[in-house]
């Protein structure tokens, strides 16, 4: 089993919107809690995305979905941020 993942993701909003962008994400087995998440860079910003914070689902290629919580989002640049993702249930990875 593969315990990091890194490149084209989408993340699918509550409303149903998709905003693809690029993932870097790892397992994290501490504790005895299996558990992931990451970081998520979208391609564009809407506000809808400034908004979103649980419900999400972040899809990875060949169709691997896993539900996401943002925890965190920076700016990188004057239009750019990065999420923090907290995965829930099993890494589609």
């Amino acid at each position: 089993m593969t315990t990091t993942y890194s490149g084209p993701a989408r993340l699918i909003l509550v409303d149903g919107a998709c905003i693809s962008g690029m993932a870097s994400l790892s397992t994290n087995q501490r504790g005895g809690l299996n558990g992931w998440g990451g970081t998520f860079r979208p391609d564009e910003i809407t506000t809808e995305l400034r908004n979103a914070a649980q419900g999400l689902q972040l899809e990875l290629p060949y169709d691997r979905v896993g539900t996401v919580t943002v925890t965190g989002m920076r700016k990188l640049l004057a239009t750019q941020v990065l999420m923090s993702l907290a995965g829930l249930g099993p890494a589609p990875f």
